[in-house]
This record gives structure tokens, C-alpha cells and sequence, in this order.
């Protein structure tokens, strides 16, 4: 027990001096960074950020659907609770229509109701929007959501453009990445074996720019729920205050 303590301050310690740029650029945010109490992951939380309150965390994976550690996001904007929509990379959207699809017409078709999470149940859920105007974009992407109209009106636009973009180097093709709007919040969750200052701003850009064309689809719904809507947890993680302590 005590080796393995050392072990941890020892990885705690040389991963703090690692992750410094990160820490710094959270603090200039007016963030909290946070690591794990094995100091193999951190938290990030920006309260006051804009659009909305901030959540970055990078760790193990908590999808099965990636391997290792990945960087997962949360914004919340207190959009219509039934905006919901999705975006990701056609090479997973691909892989998990077959694991939904195969589960499905299992026998256990309760337990993949209960345990499935929202991002592959959709899939067989809601329409796929098909007619996405950028070539490069249709090729690297899939999209769908409670219709196609709001699908196309959060896709179609900078966020496309965008995404366009980051298919060249930050999300190179057969990466996971997803991103989709529900509960109100926006989230955007991808493989990342290491952490990168870099990359991290980039995605942080990628998750502002789907938060403005949200809350820019969000504006014309009516307060009336016209969507269905489901009930399992799309953000799995612990508090921080069970799992985490300060750096």
C-alpha cells in the first residue's frame, strides 16, 4: 500500500509539471484545474465562461466505443430540453449503428434500452440528415437528430465549415469523436491518448462554435416539447469533490 502511494505522488508530481501549459491556460480562463487523485487524468471547470459554464475533463475512456483515455466537454446552455442532436465521425457512426443494430434483435433488448448511452441509441431513434452540402464534410461525418430540419440548421453553416477543417488535422479519419446537443447542454466527447494544450483550445473552439449554432436553433423552437425524448445518463463521471483533488 505505501509503494503504491509513493508511486501515485511520484506519477502525480511528474504529470503536474507535464500538464503546466494546460493548468496555466485554465487559470488565464478563469478556471480551476483539477487533477485525479491517481494523477493520470484532470478536470477543468470554468464557471463563468461564455457561452456557458465550462466542464473539460481528460481521462480514461467512459465509452466503450473508445479505447484508453479520451477528452470529453460539457457546456450548458439551458437549451429546450428536447434539442436533440448529433454529429460524429462517420467511421464510428458506422461501427455502432452494427452494435446497436445486432443488440437490438437480441434477446436482451431491455438491458440495451437501460444501458445503452443516447448517442448510439439515436441512432436507430431519429433521422439521419443525409444532404450535407460540404463533400469533405459528408464524407468524415454523420449527423442526425430529433428531425432533419434543426439536424441541418445546426450543421449547415461555420459549424460545418469548421469541422471541415478540423478533418484534416485535428480529427484525422477513424478518430471518435462525437458531438450533440441534449438536456440542454451541448457536449462533445473524443479519443485522446495524450493531453494537448493545442488541441484542447481547438476543440474548445469547435464546442463554442456548436454552442452558438445551438442556442442559434434553440431561438426559434416554441416552449411546447415536440420531440421524443430519452432517459439515460449521457455524462457519466464522478463529482469532483469524490475523485478529485486539487493540483
Amino acid at each position: 500500500m505505501f509503494f503504491k502511494q509513493v508511486k501515485h505522488w511520484f506519477v502525480a508530481r511528474a504529470n503536474a509539471a507535464r500538464w503546466r501549459p494546460i493548468h496555466d491556460w485554465a487559470e488565464a480562463r478563469n478556471g480551476q484545474f483539477r487533477m485525479a487523485r491517481d494523477g493520470q487524468g484532470f478536470l477543468i471547470e470554468q464557471p463563468k465562461a461564455l457561452p456557458g459554464s465550462l466542464r473539460i475533463e481528460w481521462g480514461r475512456s467512459q465509452r466503450a466505443y473508445i479505447e484508453g483515455h479520451e477528452l470529453r466537454m460539457r457546456c450548458e446552455l439551458r437549451l429546450h430540453s428536447d434539442l436533440q442532436l448529433l454529429i460524429l465521425c462517420r467511421q464510428l457512426m458506422e461501427k455502432l449503428e452494427a452494435s446497436v443494430f445486432e443488440a437490438y434483435t437480441d434477446t436482451l433488448k431491455t438491458r440495451v434500452d437501460t444501458d445503452t448511452p443516447e448517442e448510439m441509441r439515436w441512432l436507430v431513434m431519429f433521422p439521419k440528415f443525409s444532404q450535407i452540402s460540404s463533400k469533405l464534410v459528408r464524407q468524415r461525418f454523420g449527423a442526425l437528430g430529433v428531425n432533419k430540419e434543426l439536424t441541418a440548421a445546426w450543421l449547415e453553416g461555420e459549424l460545418s465549415t469548421l469541422l471541415a477543417q478540423a478533418s484534416l488535422d485535428l480529427l484525422p479519419e477513424g478518430q471518435p469523436f462525437v458531438l450533440m446537443t441534449m438536456r440542454g447542454n451541448v457536449y462533445l466527447r473524443t479519443a485522446m491518448a495524450e493531453p494537448s494544450l493545442s488541441k484542447i483550445q481547438a476543440l474548445v473552439k469547435v464546442l463554442e462554435l456548436a454552442c452558438k449554432e445551438a442556442q442559434a436553433v434553440n431561438a426559434r423552437l416554441s416552449d411546447r416539447g415536440a420531440w421524443p425524448t430519452t432517459t439515460s445518463v449521457a455524462w457519466q463521471s464522478s463529482r469532483p469533490e469524490e475523485d478529485q483533488a486539487p493540483a
